[in-house]
């Protein structure tokens, strides 16, 4: 809502003109994409009694199924929905009066077409070898301009390998598979800066090949043994596999008899008959072609292994293995042992003479003498005919007496300190574990402050001595039904370490020095977990700690005072305690200095402000009071002074000059005195240009809203003050005729116009503006409010949306300054 300012009108009273009709659409042109909708507001002022819409064809427009019609008092709105090229053109939008006047305005509708992709495909398939034509069907008014891109490289002229047709295909000449990929068709419309792109993915299908790694194969009739053919077929995409038998006119498909894995590239002939035997065919087939080939089976009854069997054998004792095989012809038997890959047949021996092979009829014996862990394993059983072979194997399995794992039989504790002393045992079968301390058996379930845990080849003792008794040897025993074995384990106690030594003083200054010294020699049989450093100024009694990182032998001491001399010791710790301090070492720090000179980083401009960066440098001991910043243009020879407290990481000078060179001289200062200076330059850049687009691109979508509607609420004001001037009606002239009775008579018709434009100014306008009555010099100007005032100048025209002068004979400016407040020269009283 408004609030008007109460104004007096001299003069014998207000009289009421003839309205003439005016007409105006809130659009006058209009470009409209194929298939999107619109709609267009007809505003009339006066009193119409008809208001009609006409097509470019001059129809008068009704409601339809994409028409609709909304007709309110002054206004009418127009809605096209779906918009279609044969709607571009003029529409009229009339309105009549009582008295037959006829006023009508336009507006222009320019329908065009989006770039639009017709069924484009992705992917496209082609066959390797062949000339591929890439399909990119774009259409669009006016016609687009189409580019190619590849590996995001755009295809900008004809190649061996490429060439752009002249319907916008791609052509690829003996496209291959290293052809494949993404490739992007991308349409622009150069007078709209309308862009889209469609990306395809080429595919180039490789006829099938065929591998065969097995071409003929013999099998045993009567045995229910099966055959795996393999045919591996490679190709793009990959190919299917079908099983063919030509000489008896069929096609194999899955049965009980004939089974096919891993896409049909394997198959499995199962419980392998005298009439299996022939030719099989394997044939690949995909998109781009066909291809076959032949592989043969022979059926003989092969050697079959009838007898293998795991053996079992004591290290050290010996071993023998029978393989019993039968066939026709008689197959011949050979051993393998698995572990190493060495072969054995009838009569072979090993270089050590431990293994021997003997055979007979039908049968092999492999004798192995003093059985050795090495031993353990797999043999494979090979029987060989001319027809064919079989293989089986067996597993030698080693039984042994418990052997101990580790050599680590020292362990070193203190009093009531826990240890865990493990006992890591191999054997087989399994052994059992038990501990015993001075020919006492300590029970499995711990005894006082021993705890016994158990797990497969291991037995873990937890002793937390709690005396010197508890220190000295214990006897860790296995045994299973192969042997017994024993260890003997010795629980020393720990000490603490011994001195640290070669204690060294580096980079010493002001306030820090870094302390630098050698391990113990000795750890006390337990692991060192950090080193204690103390230092102390040498008039005081007092030492003060310092620990070290971990294991580090590196301190650094932090904090000291200036010229002073210092004594340090290092002493090491460990779980057991702290051990001896080394050799006491004295230093000095070096007295307080003037800082050394300022360095500066990370320059960057923000608008006309400069940041330059201060990086921390040697404060000379104390800490930095200030930087002194001194700085002026190159053309000029006064220095202007700027002071940054010493805690500050960056300078900023403000405000500076556009396309300028500065020089800059920064010094520190702490209590000693003053730096050397360090000299800076940079240069200012050109002054940027403030758009529109750049004054809109930081606002977010609420604030752009806030302005349209206050720009559309703007507008409506300046046409009924329009009204008002130049028809003397609207809302505005209706205000104005109910005050005309509060006027005095000595005003002139000049006077009521005046106070008519800024009684109409909107309330938002004089918000917090402080009241300056005394400044128009016009004591009798009406005011409402103490903050608000009235400002009325003849100078630049209003103007609406569409650029249309509204006030002709006299017009009005607004000044709105930042701070919300209304502010007019001596001659802005004039007005």
């Amino acid at each position: 809502s408004f609030s008007f300012p109460h104004f007096f009108v001299l003069g014998a009273g207000c009289s009421r003109q003839a309205s003439v009709l005016q007409v105006s659409i809130s659009l006058k042109k209009v470009e409209l994409s194929v298939g999107e909708s619109k709609f267009f507001t007809c505003t009339v002022i006066g009193e119409p009694v008809s208001l009609d819409w006409y097509n470019p064809q001059g129809e008068r427009m009704v409601p339809s199924q994409r028409v609709a019609l909304h007709n309110e008092g002054v206004r009418s709105r127009l809605t096209l929905y779906n918009a279609k090229i044969e709607d571009a053109g003029i529409y009229r939008c009339q309105a009549n009066d009582a008295q037959g006047h006829t006023q009508e305005a336009t507006v222009v509708l320019e329908i065009y077409q989006k770039l639009t992709f017709r069924d484009v495909r992705s992917p496209q398939e082609f066959r390797q070898g062949d000339v591929a034509e890439v399909v990119c069907d774009v259409t669009s008014s006016p016609v687009p301009v189409v580019s190619w891109f590849y590996n995001n490289m755009e295809i900008i002229e004809d190649t061996e390998k490429f060439q752009l047709l002249q319907n916008n295909n791609l052509q690829v000449q003996r496209v291959t598979k290293a052809d494949e990929g993404v490739y992007r068709c991308e349409a622009r419309v150069e007078a709209r800066g309308e862009i889209d792109f469609r990306d395809i993915i080429l595919v180039v299908n490789v006829p099938p090949v065929i591998s065969v790694p097995q071409q003929s194969f013999n099998a045993t009739a009567d045995y229910g043994e099966s055959v795996t053919f393999t045919c591996r077929a490679y190709g793009s995409p990959e190919p299917d596999v079908t099983w063919h038998r030509y000489d008896k006119f069929s096609t194999i498909t899955e049965s009980e008899r004939y089974v096919m894995r891993a896409r049909g590239t394997t198959l499995t002939v199962r419980n392998i008959q005298q009439d299996d035997g022939g030719s099989y065919t394997c044939k690949a087939s995909n998109k781009a072609g066909e291809v076959e080939h032949e592989l043969f089976l022979k059926v003989f009854v092969q050697p079959h292994i009838t007898k293998l069997r795991n053996v079992t054998a004591v290290e050290g004792s010996a071993a023998m293995i029978s393989c019993k095989a039968e066939g026709e012809p008689l197959p011949e038997i050979s051993w393998r042992r698995a572990n190493d890959g060495h072969s054995f047949s009838d009569g072979d021996k090993s270089p050590d003479g431990r293994v021997e092979v003997r055979g007979r009829y039908g049968e092999s014996i492999l004798t192995i003498v003093g059985v050795k862990l090495s031993d353990w394993g797999r043999f494979d059983c090979e029987a060989l005919s001319r027809i064919g072979g079989h293989q089986k194997s067996m597993f030698l399995d080693i039984e042994y007496a418990p052997k101990f794992q580790t050599n680590h039989t020292i362990f070193f504790s203190w009093e009531g300190n826990p240890v865990n002393i493990s006992c890591d045992v191999m054997s087989n079968p399994p052994a059992t574990m038990l501990w015993r301390r001075e020919k006492l058996t300590i029970p499995s379930e711990g005894a006082g402050n021993m705890r016994v845990y158990s797990a497969p080849g291991r037995s873990l003792l937890e002793v937390t001595p709690m005396s010197d008794r508890d220190f000295g040897r214990y006897n860790c025993t296995a045994r299973n039904n192969i042997g017994m074995r024993f260890q003997e384990f010795i629980l020393a106690q720990a000490d603490v370490p011994s001195n640290p030594y070669s204690v060294r003083l580096s980079s010493v200054a002001q306030r820090v020095a870094t302390v630098t010294f050698t391990k113990p020699d000795s750890h006390g049989g337990v692991p060192i977990s950090h080193y204690l450093v103390k230092y102390k100024d040498i008039s005081s009694q007092d030492w003060k700690d310092m620990k070290s990182q971990g294991t580090q032998t590196v301190v650094l001491l932090t904090n000291l005072e200036p010229n002073t001399t210092y004594e340090v010791r290092v002493a090491a710790v460990n779980g057991k305690g702290q051990g001896e301090f080394s050799r006491t070492e004295s230093f000095q720090t070096l007295p307080i200095r003037e800082p050394s000179p300022p360095s500066v980083q990370g320059q960057r401009g923000v608008g006309k402000a400069y940041r330059l960066g201060l990086v921390k440098q040697d404060d000379g001991g104390m800490p930095i009071l200030e930087y002194i910043v001194k700085y002026k243009t190159d053309k000029e020879e006064q220095w202007m002074t700027k002071l940054v407290p010493g805690v500050n990481d960056f300078v900023l000078l403000q405000p500076l000059q556009w396309n300028t060179q500065y020089e800059v001289e920064i010094t520190a200062r702490n209590v000693k005195g003053l730096s050397e200076p360090t000299f800076v330059k940079f240069s200012m850049p050109q002054k940027p240009d403030i758009t529109a687009d750049s004054l809109f691109s930081g606002l977010g979508l609420g604030a752009v809203v806030g302005v349209g509607l206050a720009g559309l609420l703007l507008l409506l004001v300046l046409v009924d003050v329009s009204c008002f001037f130049l028809r003397q009606c609207g809302l505005l002239m209706c205000i104005t005729r109910k005050l005309c009775s509060k006027k005095t008579a000595t005003s002139g018709k000049s006077k009521e116009l005046e106070e008519g434009k800024a009684a109409y100014l909107p309330s938002h306008l004089f918000r917090h503006v402080n009241r300056t009555k005394s400044s128009l010099n016009q004591p009798n100007e009406p005011t409402c409010g103490d903050k608000w005032t009235l400002v009325c100048k003849k100078k630049l025209p209003l103007k609406e949306e569409n650029g249309k002068e509204t006030l002709k004979p006299d017009t009005i400016e607004i000044k709105v300054h930042g701070d919300n407040s209304l502010h007019m020269t001596q001659e802005d009283s004039k007005a």
